[in-house]
């Protein structure tokens, strides 16, 4: 990852480079889907969209990873920025003292408010470790978040290197409680917080954990592999289905049931589809996103939206203790 700006908005506003789409909007954002469904385009105008967070109170956040910023889609199909500047963001996770955790050179919490980023987990370039992607939570408010051996999108000079799966306790604290993971990307517990599932893009398979009651992981195991794009983030549904971001050519989400098998492949427009987040008031809003890879534009990623009949799992916020700045 390059080096990151923690420059702050805060009264977001409008941005002037986005085409904003809302709910309703010209029939050639609309793509019918096989049994009557469909998935419509929100916004688009971004080069790479990652860590996709629903807050109740806001709306859904996402970060655009190439050209910097944090940014919100609210009800009304408005997009404001919420952070300025700041590359790099590969995953999110909103925080309990009204902020977000943040991920790219390191994990860092930044307040809704303005004032201080505080950063929460280093990286560590001696020993490998540049920086960090995808990130969640579990039930208890502790952080999983896997780190990077080379940058996967800025050009580092690093050959590809496997990195680790971090767990970040209540106190601050950190420990490595997985590694040889070649590139690591979504995460996402069971609905019963058993299974931790955990997409290694590299390899093009979705592991899953045994996950014990101090947040420590067992064996690794494969969960799924994938024969259409490589798995990147992914989110759980409350009948236990993994719901997995499909890019380099996936065209959209693949749904597995929690045995592993396919269920069914919801397609966007575009081939780069990157992570997913599943919203709105009843959480049946899937929201899936995606870079401008072979869109035939630099600011080609966009935000689309699938209606499911199942709800989404609430990721619950993480309560990791901040420190004085």
């Amino acid at each position: 990852m390059t080096s990151l700006s923690h420059s702050h908005a805060k009264n977001p506003a409008k941005s002037d480079r986005l085409l904003v789409l809302p709910l309703g909007a010209a029939y050639d954002k609309v793509w019918p889907l096989q049994g009557g469904s469909r998935v419509q385009a929100l916004a688009e105008g971004y080069g790479l969209i990652e860590g996709p967070v629903w807050d109740p109170e806001r709306g859904l956040l996402y970060s655009d990873v190439l050209f910097g910023g944090v940014f919100c889609l609210d009800a009304e199909g408005t997009v404001s920025t919420v952070f300025e500047h700041r590359r790099g963001i590969g995953g999110m996770a909103l925080h309990e003292n009204s902020g977000l955790v943040v991920s790219g050179r390191n994990i860092s919490f930044k307040p809704f408010s303005g004032g201080a980023t505080v950063m929460l987990l280093d990286r560590d370039e001696a020993a490998g470790n540049v920086g960090y992607n995808d990130i969640t939570t579990d039930a208890t408010g502790r952080i999983y978040a896997g780190s990077l051996g080379s940058s996967p999108v800025f050009d580092d000079g690093r050959e590809p290197r496997s990195g680790s799966l971090y767990l970040i306790e209540l106190d601050g604290t950190a420990s490595v409680v997985a590694t040889d993971v070649q590139l690591t990307n979504g995460l996402g517990f069971s609905p019963d917080g058993s299974v931790l599932y955990h997409s290694d893009s590299r390899r093009q398979t979705v592991f899953c954990y045994s996950v014990a009651a101090d947040g420590t992981l067992g064996e690794k195991r494969v969960f799924v592999t994938t024969d259409k794009g490589v798995p990147d983030g992914l989110v759980v549904s409350t009948d236990g289905a993994v719901w997995v971001a499909l890019a380099g050519g996936g065209h959209g989400v693949g749904v597995f049931a929690a045995d592993g098998s396919f269920l069914e492949h919801i397609e966007i427009p575009l081939p780069m589809c990157t992570s997913v987040c599943f919203g709105g008031e009843d959480l049946k809003d899937l929201y899936i996103v995606s870079g401008a890879t072979d869109s035939g534009s630099q600011r080609g990623g966009a935000v689309f939206v699938h209606r499911t009949d199942v709800a989404g799992l609430r990721v619950p916020p993480a309560r990791v203790t901040i420190p004085n700045p």
